[in-house]
């Protein structure tokens, strides 16, 4: 989820480049995210903190709240320009599971991939 199309467009042609990873939905703000989240089951969430009618930290609480057993277990990677330790803790407060900052750092966040996306 980000509110800059490009940014959406991009992290998924990157992510898919290899074959290794299918992104299921893209999301505009956070309400779209929640929505996506409740309807597709991903293995794994991407969300912006900052966007527009509801923000990542806010999606994440709605997601958490889902009456479903993988509700509280799927893996929520923010996605932040706020490298400081106020951005930092709002999204551990918000259940958040890892946090990447802004600009991307591809083999970072690849990696934290790794780390979160359960084995099939």
């Amino acid at each position: 989820a980000d509110d800059i199309q490009i940014l959406r467009q991009g992290l998924k042609a990157i992510l898919e480049q290899d074959g290794d990873i299918e992104v299921t939905g893209l999301a505009g703000d956070g309400l779209q995210a929640f929505l996506l989240c409740k309807e597709k089951k991903p293995d794994v969430a991407l969300m912006d903190m900052r966007m527009p009618r509801m923000d990542g930290d806010e999606a994440t609480r709605e997601i958490r709240a889902l009456d479903r057993p993988d509700a509280a277990t799927l893996p929520i990677i923010a996605e932040t320009a706020d490298a400081f330790e106020e951005g930092q803790r709002r999204a551990r407060d918000a259940g958040m599971t890892a946090l990447t900052t802004k600009p991307l750092n591809i083999h970072e966040l690849m990696a934290l991939l790794a780390e979160h996306i359960p084995e099939k």
